[in-house]
């Protein structure tokens, strides 16, 4: 029996342990929190942070771990990767793992490589950028942060120092990367590399809360834009994922199509967030992207052939700001044709304020039908019929 070390325990990494365990996997989960859900589905549990590289690589080694992998996450990739090269299983290189968790790192990258991309400037801690070596609107972000937390919008030189205030408090060290502020339809790409060969497996259409925060608030599959431009955003993806080094496993990245044509937002060399891999490829294309990044961890190859040709889509509630007093019509919505899951979040008596990064939100509805608009209709109704009453 194989033995898979899964990083991570938190409700994120529960597909991955059901998944391994239907494979007939023998399997443990790394985590510093003692009471996270995953824990009770594993066969094994090291209690050790997901960033404690060094931690992580004792517990593979002694678990003897026939492959690494982690869902969704971006820094545990660090660990990964470290343990993966002292033990040599199939994984990320260290160095491939910095570039795609350091914002900052991944867009010289980028640079070198030829891989477009917006303006940028890389502005340490503490520091200032040089008046006249940038134009507005710019975006701020932290360089070694996710899910939309730090991204702000500026307008002008009297939003700047907020704004670099508000991205370098978001971040670890405090670096902040101010960049071009594209516009136009936001999409994310979901890639398989096998034997360093990019396999694109579908186009995501990305809603978002728009500006300042940018919060994705909803994703559906495929794409609906034109075929010429799908055509670019695929091998634009598909460069990007090999400039930091992916060889073997999933690519989630971030692209907007610009009028000058695609360019890169950024990419997590591991499957993407928000349901969009775990739930939404499976139901669009029948492909099994937790099951198959398992065998890619195992040395193994990925199943990556389509079998359906369906829409999938995925939309958060909104809510008015308050405590949650009541939520009702769920059992009615769930009964519609399509819903495949409402989820939530957070529940009667949790406070809902304004949607400043991905962990603000309510909950979400995702739903599978002939088409993505036809699926999108569909978690609209359900948006419609669930009634959040706060006060």
């Amino acid at each position: 029996m194989k033995r898979l070390l899964i990083i991570g325990a938190s409700v994120l990494q529960v597909p991955a342990i059901r998944k391994a365990k239907e494979l007939g996997l023998y399997v443990a989960v790394a985590d510093y929190n003692p009471n996270a859900v995953g824990i009770p589905l594993a066969d094994e549990y090291y209690n050790v942070s997901t960033i404690d590289e060094e931690g992580v690589y004792r517990a593979a080694k002694e678990f003897k771990a026939d492959g690494i992998m982690t869902l969704a996450t971006d820094m545990p990739m660090r660990s990964l990767a470290y343990a993966c090269e002292k033990l040599g299983l199939v994984g990320l290189a260290y160095d491939s793992a910095v570039k795609a968790t350091d914002k900052g790192e991944m867009i010289k990258t980028f640079e070198t490589a030829k891989v477009e991309h917006p303006w940028y400037q890389i502005i340490p801690g503490g520091t200032k950028p040089t008046p006249g070596t940038f134009t507005f609107p710019l975006i701020t972000k932290p360089t070694d942060n996710s899910g939309s937390r730090g991204v702000m919008l500026v307008h002008n030189e009297d939003e700047l120092a907020e704004a670099l205030s508000y991205s370098s408090e978001n971040g670890r060290r405090g670096d902040v990367i101010m960049e071009e502020y594209m516009q136009g339809p936001e999409v994310s790409v979901e890639v398989m590399v096998s034997h360093g060969a990019p396999h694109v497996l579908q186009i995501t259409d990305k809603l978002t809360t728009g500006a300042p925060h940018f919060v994705e608030m909803g994703h559906s599959q495929p794409s609906r834009l034109p075929e010429e431009a799908q055509d670019a955003i695929r091998d634009l993806a598909s460069r990007a994922a090999l400039s930091v080094g992916i060889q073997n496993g999933p690519a989630h990245v971030e692209i907007i199509l610009t009028k000058n044509g695609p360019k890169m937002v950024e990419l997590g060399a591991r499957m993407g967030g928000d349901c969009i891999t775990t739930h939404l490829v499976p139901l669009s294309t029948g492909i099994d992207m937790v099951g198959n990044t398992i065998k890619i961890a195992l040395g193994e190859d990925p199943d990556l052939e389509q079998k359906l040709w369906n829409g999938s889509a995925i939309r958060y509630f909104n809510a008015p700001h308050g405590v949650i007093r009541e939520i009702s019509g769920v059992e009615e919505a769930e009964m519609l044709y399509g819903v495949q899951e409402i989820t939530f979040v957070k529940q009667v008596g949790d406070t809902v304020g304004d949607i400043g990064s991905s962990t603000d939100r309510v909950g979400f509805v995702i739903a599978q039908a002939d088409n993505a608009e036809e699926a999108v209709k569909v978690c609209e109704r359900v948006l419609q019929m669930v009634k959040i009453i706060v006060e």
